[in-house]
């Protein structure tokens, strides 16, 4: 259950101008990405992404703003699988697999902004999967997978920003990475992150 914004503020603190966001998201589903490519011979660069994301929340206002969101997921799999073979390319080469339960960005502009947040978690299994064979590259190598529970972020540059925020995770958090790579001019990074509940908040 969401924590109630103090009704005074938030009633009163746009004076009656601004931007009320009221959020509710809920996922009983399966959700997955599947992503199967062979790239070859490029003159240029190559990125490639597969996402699964069970709910996702977006808010950018530029006014004073009330904003509440409660997202649920519960007993489903979201799922993103990336397989790729890339070789003889010139320029850059980024690989991508991203699976999230749940996800909310908040960026306001305004002089006064409350948010209350609650992320539940409670899907079978977060995962991303990247298995990647590439040679041959002209440039740098990004291969990456990342598998979160609740995910939320919120910037602002308010005088006055109460923030309340909840995640709860009851989730396995898989994350995989598999990859040969051959032959490149350039840098080559490999990451594999699996995070339970992650928040940024940034005022300034």
């Amino acid at each position: 259950m969401i924590l109630p914004l103090n009704p005074a503020f938030a009633d009163g603190s746009t004076n009656g101008n601004g931007s009320y966001v009221l959020n509710g998201q809920v996922d009983f589903q399966v959700t997955s990405a599947n992503l199967n490519t062979t790239v070859n011979n490029v003159n240029g660069s190559v990125a490639n992404t597969s996402s699964a994301v069970g709910n996702n929340l977006e808010v950018v206002t530029m006014d004073n703003t009330v904003v509440t969101n409660s997202q649920y997921v519960k007993d489903v799999s979201i799922a993103a699988d990336q397989n790729a073979t890339v070789t003889n390319v010139s320029g850059t080469v980024n690989l991508q697999s991203q699976a999230i339960c749940n996800a909310a960005d908040v960026s306001t502009d305004p002089h006064v902004a409350a948010v209350g947040s609650n992320q539940d978690c409670n899907s079978t299994d977060p995962s991303a999967l990247l298995n990647a064979n590439v040679a041959n590259i002209g440039n740098d190598v990004t291969l990456g997978s990342t598998a979160i529970g609740n995910n939320f972020s919120e910037d602002t540059n308010a005088a006055t920003m109460p923030v309340q925020n909840i995640q709860t995770n009851n989730a396995t958090i898989a994350s995989t990475v598999n990859s040969t790579v051959n032959n490149v001019n350039g840098a080559v990074s490999v990451n594999s992150s699996a995070v339970g509940n992650n928040a940024q908040i940034v005022h300034y």
